[in-house]
């Protein structure tokens, strides 16, 4: 099944991943200049009234992007919205979501035909993350138009599957758009997301660490300085599963080695769940794909970087590089 018509004609096949309190208009505008789709989780813009400015903002600067570039226009933007109880903004943002016409959506932590129903409204489309086949079946029957299967090693909330399982089940009975996340950092990684089965790769970590990004330095810094063995999976922060640099866990006066278990019941995306640290502010998300950040360039120079990776690995193989349609 080919791509949806928004998610073909990109630089090279990515979407940069939302990440909590780092993604901001500035990021989001330089990815989609860039050639890549650029996103942020509608929790980012606050106060609520905030997220119309934000969404403003992007529109009419890409439009003018695309207008005076018409031979390398700016790639569509997402918005993610986290579909829990706890979100008490969810009606307000898809509503601003709807009133801008956000051409993609990425659902979390919840599948809801209505917030799906109102995205399609306009000629929008969903995709959902997951973290198993439970999940992703539940998503397809609810609406959702694609998936991502968030796999070992992803920064921030993610599964426990290799992308080499989880893959190959959802494409047996799954054949729409489908993206990977898991330890994506470089060109020939996105390459092998399609070897295996994905359309696109969902990469996060990666764009912590560049000029754009509303990031501590310190944050910056450490990716560049850390590598895959220094990240820890754990769910005491939040109440859910994720991935952090072991360098924060222990700045904040943790043991990284020996971290209780949490309450999954007693979710909290904004504190530290059993400890005074909090998550995203203290306790930093990453990924274990790190090892391959050496620097902090700008958006539009990770995306170049990851386009000469891409399109070497692809010469290797015997494929002609080229800029990204529908594969």
């Amino acid at each position: 099944m080919a791509l949806p018509p928004v998610l073909q004609n990109l630089r090279i096949p990515v979407v940069g991943s939302p990440l909590f309190i780092i993604s901001n208009p500035d990021l989001v505008i330089a990815q989609c200049k860039a050639g890549v789709v650029g996103s942020f989780p509608s929790l980012n813009a606050r106060p609520a009234p905030a997220l119309e400015d934000w969404l403003k903002r992007i529109t009419e600067e890409l439009a003018a992007h695309t207008a005076a570039h018409p031979d390398r226009p700016a790639a569509p933007f997402a918005v993610n919205q986290i579909v829990h109880k706890s979100n008490d903004r969810l009606q307000h943002d898809v509503e601003m979501c709807v009133k801008y016409k956000v051409p993609v959506v990425i659902t979390s932590l919840g599948a809801q035909p209505w917030l799906n129903d109102a995205i399609h409204s306009y000629g929008g489309i969903v995709l959902h993350d997951i973290i198993n086949i439970p999940h992703a079946k539940k998503a397809l029957e609810k609406g959702a138009d694609g998936l991502i299967a968030v796999c070992a090693g992803a920064g921030g909330h993610a599964g426990a599957l290799s992308p080499f399982a989880l893959i190959e089940e959802i494409r047996e009975f799954f054949d729409g758009p489908l993206l990977l996340s898991g330890a994506i950092g470089t060109g020939r990684a996105i390459l092998a997301a399609q070897a295996i089965g994905a359309d696109l790769a969902y990469v996060g970590s990666a764009f912590i660490a560049t000029k754009e990004a509303n990031a501590a330095q310190g944050y910056k810094d450490m990716i560049v300085a850390s590598s895959g063995e220094d990240i820890v999976y754990s769910n005491l922060f939040t109440g859910v599963h994720g991935n952090y640099l072991k360098p924060s866990i222990i700045a904040a006066g943790l043991d990284p080695d020996n971290l209780p278990e949490s309450d999954p019941s007693k979710m909290n995306f904004g504190s530290g769940g059993n400890t005074e640290a909090k998550a995203w502010k203290d306790i930093w998300g990453c990924g274990q794909g790190i090892g391959a950040v050496k620097e902090i360039p700008t958006a539009a120079g990770l995306v170049e970087r990851f386009e000469r990776e891409y399109n070497a690995a692809k010469a290797r193989l015997g494929g002609a590089p080229a800029r990204v349609a529908a594969e």
